[in-house]
């Protein structure tokens, strides 16, 4: 009976194992039927994300990766602001942020390739959008693509002149030159408040937003530098500075040194002027007017200008003189003149005399060409 039992328990202990066996070779296919299709979705997916790297990618790098420089000459327009000490990579960064050039790099490779590059000056330039990076290059080299404002100030220039002067140049209104002119523009003490006389007449070179008052200080400052190189004394400034003024209106620059000793004789109240200097410019600058003979009615007319009727210098300059009115006025010629008249006004031809009977025989001279050549006087 056992040893049937035991046939028994045997026969059903095989029969399990082989059921297990079975089970397990089931299982091994499933789990290699899932690798095999994890694998094949895998493969999808990196398919799939590798064709949307390939359309996307490009198209969100595209500035990048297909245009490296652009071609032709560009379009539009642009400023940009080249700075001081602005190295060939610092340019290419601002330009290519401005949309001149279309990368940094291919506008170093460009400065670099040009020898003529170093010679960039600092500056506001006016330039094209999209340019090649040499055509940008080259832009920088040409002058005339500076964005800059040129202002002359010719020499005599009264103050409401070059006020005039800057409403048109700086776009502003006359009314802001003015008041800027009111405000902190650098003036020495030796000015007293007024600017007149203190504007160096010069050509200045302004950037685009520069504004009234810093136009006006840089003037200035030119002026207290000039003074300051010619070694005039500071307490000498304003003097000097009205001195030359007058001399600048009243001759031509050959006989600016013999004028400025007129002036000098006839602040000599001991001379036969008695300390009145009758200079005909100063009149017309207290009625307003920048130059021209002066009629008797204005003559006649009381102003703190009118050197006919007020001995000595009148209170401020005139004008701004230049600098070889100043020298004049700082080394007169020697000589003791105490008139002078201009005879001819197309050639400057200027008399002087020592006495008023000489003075007034050069004055008929005038007269008489005055009469030869009608409307030149008035």
């Amino acid at each position: 009976m056992s040893d049937f039992f035991d046939e028994m328990g045997a026969s059903e202990n095989t029969g399990v194992r082989r059921t297990r066996v079975r089970r397990s070779a089931e299982a091994v296919k499933v789990r290699k039927k899932q690798r095999v299709r994890t694998a094949i979705i895998s493969s999808i997916l990196v398919m799939i994300l590798t064709a949307i790297g390939v359309v996307v990618v490009p198209e969100f790098f595209d500035g990048e990766k297909t245009v490296s420089d652009y071609e032709g000459p560009g379009h539009g327009s642009v400023t940009v602001v080249i700075p001081d000490g602005a190295t060939g990579t610092d340019m290419g960064q601002i330009l290519a942020k401005s949309g001149v050039v279309a990368t940094s790099k291919a506008f170093v490779d460009a400065y670099k390739a040009d020898s003529r590059a170093s010679g960039i000056q600092p500056g506001t330039y006016s330039l094209r959008l999209e340019m090649s990076a040499a055509g940008a290059v080259t832009a920088l080299l040409d002058p005339s693509n500076k964005a800059e404002i040129k202002v002359t100030i010719p020499e005599g220039f009264t103050t409401w002149q070059v006020y005039a002067r800057l409403e048109n140049a700086l776009g502003v209104s006359l009314t802001d030159v003015e008041e800027a002119a009111k405000g902190d523009i650098g003036l020495p003490d030796e000015a007293g408040g007024s600017p007149e006389g203190w504007y160096a007449p010069l050509t200045y070179t302004f950037e685009p937003d520069t504004t009234p008052a810093e136009a006006l200080s840089e003037m200035v400052a030119k002026r207290v530098e000039q003074l300051k190189q010619l070694g005039i004394a500071q307490d000498e400034w304003e003097k000097t500075l009205t001195i030359a003024s007058i001399v600048e209106r009243e001759g031509n620059s050959t006989d600016y040194a013999k004028v400025a000793r007129v002036i000098l004789n006839r602040l000599d109240e001991s001379s036969e002027s008695v300390g009145l200097l009758q200079m005909d410019s100063t009149v017309l600058y207290g009625l307003g007017i920048a130059g021209g003979v002066p009629t008797q009615d204005q003559l006649d007319q009381d102003t703190p200008y009118n050197t006919y009727l007020h001995k000595g210098l009148p209170p401020t300059p005139i004008g701004s003189p230049g600098e070889e009115a100043i020298e004049a006025a700082v080394s007169p010629a020697d000589g003791d003149w105490l008139y002078f008249v201009t005879v001819n006004l197309d050639t400057g031809e200027t008399l002087f005399a020592t006495t008023l009977d000489e003075q007034n025989k050069n004055v008929e001279k005038f007269k008489q060409w005055c009469s030869d050549n009608p409307g030149s006087c008035d």
